[in-house]
Order: C-alpha cells, then sequence, then structure tokens
C-alpha cells in the first residue's frame, strides 16, 4: 500500500479547514488532492482531534503486533505438531529437529533452536570422534558367534584381543550398531529366609546335578545331565543321551571321582534318577554325603539352575540337533567354551577354569577371592540331609 505524504496532523487540518467554510473544491486545488481522496479522510478521521488519531494509531500498532505474535505462535505449534514422535533429547536428534524446521517451515536457525531450545554451537559442532570401524566389526563378529552374550561379556573378550579398555565406549558402540539381547521374562521369585550351607572356597567342596530335557529335530527326546562345581562354576560333565538311568549317573559320578577327587558333598533335586536304588548304593559305597534340596525349591540348588538357564538360552534354544551324535558333539564343544573361554559374571568375569586354577594356586584358599570373603559359596538351602533308606534286596 502507496504511503500518503500527508500525515494524520496534515489530514486533520485539512478537515477543518472545510469545516470552517471554504469549499471543498477550494480545498482540494490548494492542497493538490483529488475529492475522492478528500472524503475518505473525512469519512475516516471526520469529528476527531489529533489526540484521538495519535491513539488511533497507536492501537493499530498494538493490534498488528498481537497478529504478528497469534501467526508466530501459531506457526510454532504447526511445527511442533510436525515433530511428533521420540523426545527430543539428544544432540543428535536436536540437529535433526531444527534442519527439519528450516527446511519445511523456512524458520530461520536462530528460530528453531529458540523453539527447540539448543544452543546453536551445539547444532554446528562437527564431531571429531573415531569412526572406530575395526572394533565395530569386531564386535558385530562376536555377537554373531555368541548370540546371547551382552556388552558386559563382549567387553572383555574385546578387552581380551586389546580392541577397547572402556566399558561406556564398548556400552555406547553395542547400543549404536543395535546389538542388544532381548530379554527373556522369567518367573516371580519367592522371597523368605532360608538357612545357608557354608562350604570353603576350594575345589570339589560341593557338586551340584541336574537334568535338562531337548529334543532332536526328528522329535526324538533326549536328556543331559550336567555336574557343576558350585565354587569355581565349572562344569565337570555334561552326559548327553535319551535316557540315563540312576546306574548311568553313578557310573559317570565315579568317572569324575577317579579323575578330579571325591567332593565334600553332592546336591540334587529328588529326581527318580537320584533316589533310586542304584544311588543309594553308590552314596553308601563312596561315602559320599548327599544332600536333597527342599521339595519345590530349585533355587536351593541354583548355581546348577543358573547354569541350566544358560546352556538353554545359548546353546538348547540356538540350535538344532539334527542327530544324538551331533547334539553329543555341539555340548562337548559349548562346554568347553564355557570353562575355558567365556567370562563369568560371577567370577569377576574370568573363566571358571582361569579361576579354579587361580584359586588353587594360592596358599590360603579360603582368603582367595574377594567376592566370597565373608558370604557363603553356595546358595542358600536348609540344612537338611534326607533319611536314606536300605537298598531293597533282590528277588
Amino acid at each position: 500500500m502507496k504511503r500518503s505524504k500527508f500525515s494524520e496532523e496534515q489530514i486533520i487540518a485539512i478537515l477543518r479547514e472545510q469545516e470552517a467554510g471554504v469549499k471543498t473544491a477550494d480545498v482540494c486545488r490548494r492542497h493538490g488532492i483529488s475529492s475522492a481522496t478528500f472524503y475518505s479522510w473525512k469519512s475516516r478521521y471526520g469529528g476527531m482531534e489529533v489526540s484521538d488519531v495519535k491513539r488511533l494509531k497507536a492501537l493499530e500498532d498494538e493490534n498488528a503486533k498481537l497478529k504478528r505474535l497469534y501467526a508466530d505462535a501459531m506457526l510454532d505449534n504447526t511445527a511442533l505438531k510436525d515433530l511428533l514422535g521420540p523426545k527430543v533429547v539428544t544432540p543428535a536428534a536436536k540437529r535433526l529437529a531444527i534442519a527439519c524446521l528450516v527446511e519445511c517451515h523456512e524458520m530461520s536457525e536462530r528460530r528453531a533452536c529458540h523453539l527447540i531450545g539448543a544452543d546453536r554451537s551445539m547444532i554446528r559442532y562437527c564431531a571429531r570422534r573415531p569412526d572406530d570401524d575395526l572394533l565395530r566389526e569386531r564386535m558385530r563378529e562376536l555377537a554373531g558367534e555368541r548370540r546371547r552374550f551382552g556388552y558386559r561379556r563382549l567387553h572383555v573378550l574385546l578387552r581380551q584381543e586389546g580392541l577397547v579398555e572402556n566399558r561406556k565406549k564398548t556400552e555406547r558402540i553395542y547400543r549404536e550398531e543395535r546389538l542388544s539381547v532381548k530379554r527373556r521374562r522369567g518367573r516371580k521369585k519367592a522371597t523368605g529366609t532360608r538357612a545357608p550351607i557354608l562350604v570353603e572356597a576350594v575345589p570339589n567342596a560341593r557338586w551340584s546335578v541336574d537334568f535338562v530335557h531337548d529334543q532332536l529335530m526328528s522329535g526324538r527326546r533326549l536328556r543331559i545331565l550336567n555336574v557343576i562345581d558350585d565354587v569355581t562354576k565349572e562344569c565337570l560333565a555334561a552326559v548327553v543321551d535319551t535316557s540315563i538311568s540312576g546306574r548311568r549317573v553313578a557310573r559317570e559320578l565315579s568317572g569324575l571321582i577317579a579323575t578330579r577327587g571325591s567332593p565334600g558333598m553332592i546336591v540334587s533335586d529328588h529326581g527318580t534318577e537320584f533316589t533310586s536304588n542304584a544311588m543309594l548304593e553308590w552314596t553308601q559305597k563312596t561315602g559320599v554325603p548327599w544332600h536333597f534340596i527342599a521339595p519345590g525349591k530349585p533355587m536351593q540348588n541354583g548355581i546348577c539352575e543358573a547354569f541350566n538357564g544358560r546352556m538353554r538360552d545359548e546353546l538348547l534354544n540356538e540350535t538344532l540337533f539334527v542327530s544324538l551324535h551331533h547334539a553329543r558333539d555341539a555340548t562337548a564343544r559349548w562346554v568347553i567354551d564355557y570353562n575355558s573361554c567365556r567370562p563369568h559374571s560371577a567370577l569377576g568375569y574370568m573363566p571358571p577354569k582361569a579361576y579354579a586354577a587361580n584359586l588353587t594356586a594360592m596358599d590360603d584358599p579360603l582368603r582367595a577371592p574377594e567376592t566370597l570373603r565373608g558370604s557363603p559359596i553356595a546358595p542358600p538351602a536348609h540344612p537338611r540331609q534326607s533319611d536314606r533308606r536300605a537298598p531293597a534286596s533282590g528277588g
């Protein structure tokens, strides 16, 4: 709109001349305006004083300012609605949001930063962090080989190879590569007081035995007998077969005792293989104390139960067994890896075999592990010994 060369005060003065008795045509000729302009001025400013015009102009300016503020607020509201989704918290998310506002809504960078709540120096910052391509590639390889390992155990393996030292860096790259393991929901744990069984922090102080069940691709069922050293967390045996009787359990335990030595105690549940006449006869012959956990309390044999969970999570759920020979071979390889290479969180992320060697080499094994000082080695369990009945006579 073309700006008038007359101010409001001059327009009021011209209208006053016409009101004083001067003809309209003479007023228009004197000031060089048309009659249409004169009557337009009269319809707008007729009967007004200079103070009224100034007040009207101030109101118009304020109204225009409010309109601009309202339009800006509506634009900001529309832009923020387009950004609905994940919270804009991290610097990378803020940079992406500001770029969207600048390109799609034609905002200035300053206004977009003010709307998002970000500093302009942060938006213009260029990262100088190295890409760590070698570390990322090796982490992906290890995560592919050990699909149920989290970043803590992967960090131990990477540190052994000399690729990383900072655990936080491993966690950051682990999350950036989207290697997080899906957690499997467990059962609710019962609470209550239990009387713990205290054992010495030496190998063979206590063994735990239990069964794990699985099946072949053909649908044939198989069983795995696991024997665990509760102190060193080593897997002493993992016997795979379609059927394992009490006599087979006694034979396997006798072979372990011949190579490793007699344990101070063996803990198990009330399975029929462990309560059979063959096992009763074996315990009386060898003199090894056998402790049965309370019925319905599997966590009293928690170390072996935890091992069974790791075996199912990392081996059984990840492998399709074609035959019994394949199952035995895969289980044997996994047990060797578990004892020799796999970091164990309860042992300070040391493999069980290395921990056992370190524990045996110390002069005072009761004070060797810092994490076990002043606490029992075995999980809590009721100190009850089941009454053993005499073996049934044949006939």
